[in-house]
């Protein structure tokens, strides 16, 4: 999924302006002026992640190992904007792992979640490619994400729910098959 091309933003901010017009908007007036080029930065920024790979933002940030314990980073701020609306959904993502003979450094673990997180998103895709992305770059005994998050397309529009939350998971490998290790890791991550 990675485009190498940066986007065209004169061409969005003419769309913005298109896009304002058809919505019974002046573009013209002193408040929107400037907007279609912001617009433009900030969708270039939110949607960074198609032009990134989870092996970029490692930068080889992968080291030898004898530990074979579970290693978490948890409360790792998300914001991900939703492909059906595009609107923002942000919370929390929980990501764990059981080393195999290789951890890599604490940071890279939220620089692949944010890779994954500013590309247009659903919560259960975003929740699996981490997952998936740990594991291949690790080759960990097993892998558990969790992410906790609220949409603004059901606190703003459709059925306008303030409080709703969305909680998805994924596990791979031990944290799939042995029930002590998935426990151990919710556990850890509540």
């Amino acid at each position: 999924m990675l485009n190498t091309k940066e986007p065209n933003q004169t061409r969005i901010a003419e769309l913005v302006r298109e896009l304002l017009i058809e919505l019974g908007e002046d573009p013209n007036r002193e408040g929107l002026l400037k907007t279609p080029e912001r617009v433009a930065k900030s969708l270039t920024f939110l949607t960074k992640g198609y032009r990134e790979t989870p092996q970029e933002v490692l930068n080889n940030a992968v080291f030898e190992s004898t530990a074979n314990n579970m290693v978490i980073v948890r409360d790792i701020e998300i914001y991900s904007m939703c492909e059906h609306h595009i609107l923002p959904f942000y919370g929390r993502c929980h990501v764990g792992y059981i080393a195999n003979g290789k951890v890599i450094g604490l940071s890279k673990v939220a620089r692949i979640v944010e890779c994954f997180a500013r590309r247009l998103q659903i919560q259960e895709r975003l929740t699996e490619e981490i997952a998936h992305a740990i594991q291949e770059i690790t080759g960990a005994e097993g892998v558990g994400v969790v992410i906790d998050a609220s949409h603004l397309c059901m606190m703003m529009r459709g059925v306008e729910k303030q409080n709703s939350k969305t909680i998805t998971s994924s596990v791979l490998g031990s944290f799939r098959t042995d029930p002590s290790v998935r426990a151990e890791f919710m556990n850890l991550v509540r």
